[in-house]
């Protein structure tokens, strides 16, 4: 792997939303709404969608500002999990909260994971 492939930490640091208070409003609070969600179903669809299109879009904006290698792949997951959400909002599919939660975070977590070979971040192509 080339190495200049790589943007040092510090350079990015600053401007990772992930690592700073922004992660608050972008990734924390919209976690606590679909914790939520998961227990209120009349609630769930606007929970859930604004919460999954608020992280969607949190980690392509990160993902373009420092390269956080993770993002990449979250970014596109939460939007598409909240179209899911929306679509089944409106009936076109079913919806299985547990098991789409769970699926949310078993794929969040991998890409968390595939992250670690690569490091945080990585230079935009």
């Amino acid at each position: 792997m080339n190495p200049e492939a790589h943007e040092p930490a510090s350079s990015c640091r600053a401007s990772d939303l992930a690592a700073g208070k922004s992660a608050i409003l972008l990734w924390y609070l919209p976690t606590l709404a679909l914790v939520v969600g998961l227990g209120s179903s009349a609630l769930r669809p606007w929970l859930w969608i604004s919460a999954f299109f608020v992280m969607g879009v949190g980690c392509l904006v990160n993902a373009s500002r420092c390269g956080r290698f993770h993002c990449y792949f979250t970014g596109p997951l939460f939007l598409i999990s909240a179209v899911y959400v929306a679509l089944a909002a409106a009936g076109l599919v079913p919806l299985r909260p547990g098991l789409l939660l769970f699926a949310v975070f078993l794929l969040s977590s991998l890409a968390c994971m595939a992250e670690l070979p690569f490091g945080k971040y990585r230079k935009a192509v």
